[in-house]
């Protein structure tokens, strides 16, 4: 069950890069799965769980306008949170995640299941949006799940 996390941990070993995190939506949830594995600390440096958005301001860094403007899920957040959990933590590779988890939340522009994912590294910033259709713990685990999928394919793709 834990074979993704293994592998990511191997990539990130192997090619000396260190990883971090920015959660909110999922609340821990990516931290947890990334540190099940022995050895996670030769290659995970922390987290940030910025579930409300004065911590998402205050100590990772995304700016009050990107907040206001598009709302705490929202792709610049991804963005911010990722870019921001880089330069905070001191790491290679900094993911992110903000979304909607539910069962409440949902707005007229964004549903339960929303979820924004971010990775920043040397290269860029960059995110990807998600809808899942799982019930609350369903969809954090899936945002986690696909986190992990994007960043195993990036560290695959620098080889």
């Amino acid at each position: 069950m834990l074979v993704i996390e293994l592998e990511i941990g191997n990539l990130l070993r192997n090619k000396h890069l260190t990883l971090g995190t920015v959660e909110s939506a999922t609340g821990g949830l990516l931290s947890y799965l990334i540190t099940t594995i022995p050895g996670s600390s030769d290659y995970y440096k922390g987290s940030i769980i910025s579930y409300s958005n004065e911590i998402k301001a205050r100590v990772v860094g995304v700016k009050e306008e990107t907040l206001t403007k598009g709302g705490a899920v929202s792709s610049a957040v991804a963005e911010e949170m990722a870019a921001g959990g880089r330069r905070v933590l001191g790491v290679d590779i900094c993911l992110s995640d903000t979304g909607i988890a539910g069962p409440g939340g949902a707005t007229v522009e964004r549903q339960v299941g929303l979820f924004y994912i971010g990775m920043s590294h040397a290269s860029g910033t960059a995110s990807q949006a998600h809808i899942f259709g799982g019930n609350r713990e369903q969809n954090r685990r899936q945002a986690a799940d696909a986190a992990l999928k994007w960043l195993k394919d990036y560290l695959i793709s620098l080889t």
